[in-house]
């Protein structure tokens, strides 16, 4: 998008506001559809320190996922965990991942994830 959708960046303040981890979300970006949940920045950040700081080989990257996340200004960024993306009747990764998605970049969205049923 060339320009903010406000409604959703209205979404992504209050996700940051309230520290709640419990919005669930579907967005269309760059051709790829991310469904999950959203958390507020520095939520996310912490636990993206956490997993790195547990890994063998990415210990050393943890640490600039512990800087606070600037508070000048709306989010520019929607951040998903339990998050997968979409691809035919799957989703990847099937346990969920940690997604960071530029406001601007977003096409489409909707409230509510999906998932696939084999049943």
């Amino acid at each position: 998008m060339s320009k903010h959708d406000e409604l959703l960046v209205d979404v992504a303040t209050v996700v940051e506001s309230g520290q709640s981890n419990q919005m669930s979300l579907t967005v269309v970006t760059g051709g790829a559809v991310i469904t999950g949940r959203l958390a507020p920045e520095a939520v996310w950040r912490r636990r993206v320190s956490e997993v790195l700081t547990d890994s063998a080989r990415l210990g050393e990257f943890s640490a600039v996922f512990e800087t606070p996340a600037k508070e000048d200004g709306p989010p520019t960024h929607l951040h998903f965990h339990v998050a997968r993306i979409l691809q035919g009747t799957v989703g990847i990764p099937e346990t969920g991942g940690m997604y960071r998605v530029a406001i601007d970049e977003v096409s489409a969205w909707t409230v509510g994830d999906f998932s696939y049923s084999d049943r």
